[in-house]
């Protein structure tokens, strides 16, 4: 029999709190942007290799609905760290993408996020077009761990 693989019922959650209020498309997209491993070739070929710690930071672009309860709590947590740096509470937080096997047993994928900070203040758009975007709230944030595990 052929693998599947069926997704759906997401969860976010970002400081103990569940995030419902999320917009359309890719409502979260956690990414590395650094390589884990920096490699180096020589001479005759000999390789040197190092480990990039940096390669374990993850981003987070989060769309939610402009406005919302959850718009609110993310743009607190925002100014909070604008307010006094010091004094912020690292964001943490988890990911738990739900992977079905077509027999009804489901797999967890879960990316346990921590140190996370805010990386740009949230932008806006003016349109009378249609633009549905200019009802959305898009937070980029940067956590320092973000390890899988799979369940």
């Amino acid at each position: 029999m052929a693998t599947v693989a069926l997704t759906g019922s997401d969860t976010i959650i970002l400081s103990g709190r569940n995030l419902v209020d999320l917009a359309d498309g890719d409502v979260g997209a956690l990414e590395f942007p650094n390589d884990l491993m920096a490699v180096k070739t020589g001479k005759n070929g000999n390789s040197i290799y190092a480990f990039n710690t940096t390669g374990k930071n993850a981003d987070l672009v989060l769309r939610v609905i402009r406005g919302s309860a959850d718009d609110k709590f993310l743009n607190a947590l925002l100014v909070q760290m604008q307010n006094d740096p010091p004094s912020f509470v690292l964001i943490s937080g988890i990911i738990v993408k739900r992977i079905g096997k077509g027999n009804g047993a489901v797999t967890q994928d879960q990316y346990l996020m921590d140190g996370g900070v805010f990386l740009k203040l949230v932008p806006v758009t003016s349109n009378v077009e249609g633009n549905t975007d200019q009802a959305v709230s898009v937070y980029s944030m940067r956590f320092a761990n973000a390890p899988r595990a799979i369940q």
